[in-house]
């Protein structure tokens, strides 16, 4: 079970360069980890689109974006899948958040993913779903991606 890909990526503009965070646009859950993400990233690096939308096409495989089961983070041509992308997500963000990114990196990836998969599994029904993408505001335009 691999968490990252090195197949040929198209290139990012300008305008989303930074980490790429995908996410299923109508969990309640995920759309909360956007906003988390949002407030903790002072350095406005993180770009994110919504597995739904036009940029998730470009870059991932049609049964990610069908399925909708996991979040992908993508750095440069890299992609992180699951608990990889979550202690990589914090690992980004920097400071404080280094410590609880590096706490998880120390469980072993199979006992990390079983842990994501059963909250994956429950999140319409623990966070709820919405019934249309978020949109962004006029401040978040720049960096959440169709």
């Amino acid at each position: 079970m691999s968490t990252t890909t090195s197949s040929p990526q198209p290139e990012m503009s300008a305008q989303s360069s930074g980490p790429l965070l995908f996410f299923d646009g109508v969990c309640g859950l995920c759309n909360s980890v956007v906003d988390f993400v949002l407030r903790h990233d002072s350095a406005g690096q993180f770009r994110f689109a919504p597995l739904q939308g036009e940029t998730a096409r470009q870059f991932l495989s049609a049964e990610e974006i069908e399925q909708l089961s996991t979040v992908v983070l993508q750095i440069g041509s890299r992609q992180y899948r699951k608990s990889a992308a979550v202690v990589r997500i914090l690992w980004c963000l920097g400071g404080v958040w280094k410590i609880p990114g590096t706490m998880l990196w120390l469980i072993p990836a199979p006992v990390r993913d079983v842990g994501y998969r059963i909250v994956a599994r429950w999140r319409y029904r623990l966070f709820g779903r919405k019934e249309t993408c978020r949109m962004p505001t006029p401040e978040q335009r720049d960096r959440i991606l169709p």
